[in-house]
């Protein structure tokens, strides 16, 4: 099922399901955020150490189900299912994109 989803949100989505860490940090821009955990991770190299620790260890594949635009903000939600206690786990990501590039994503 294609959910259309915005480039940057469907070639991250992409590269998570190959488990492809450095495609799934291609679409996000150079001084990008991320939060996840209660953590906050700025920029590529903080946002590569936390694809390797949160999702290509544990293996962990997002699968999108639906996504709507609020204030802004694409949120997107689905199953997550990978190497990890209590998988498969829904999972709700809100991406902010700027600039065809993801800025902001939060995990939740």
């Amino acid at each position: 099922m294609s959910l259309d989803l915005p480039p940057p949100i469907a070639a991250y989505v992409a590269a998570n399901a190959r488990l492809d860490a450095d495609g799934m940090l291609i679409p996000f821009a150079a001084d990008a955020v991320v939060f996840d955990e209660r953590e906050r991770r700025v920029g590529k190299a903080q946002i590569l150490a936390w694809i390797q620790s949160a999702t290509i260890a544990s293996r962990a594949v997002f699968t999108p189900v639906a996504w709507r635009q609020e204030k802004g903000v694409i949120v997107v939600e689905g199953p997550t299912t990978g190497d990890f206690p209590g998988s498969p786990i829904p999972f709700t990501f809100r991406f902010t994109l700027e600039n065809r590039a993801i800025s902001a994503l939060e995990v939740g």
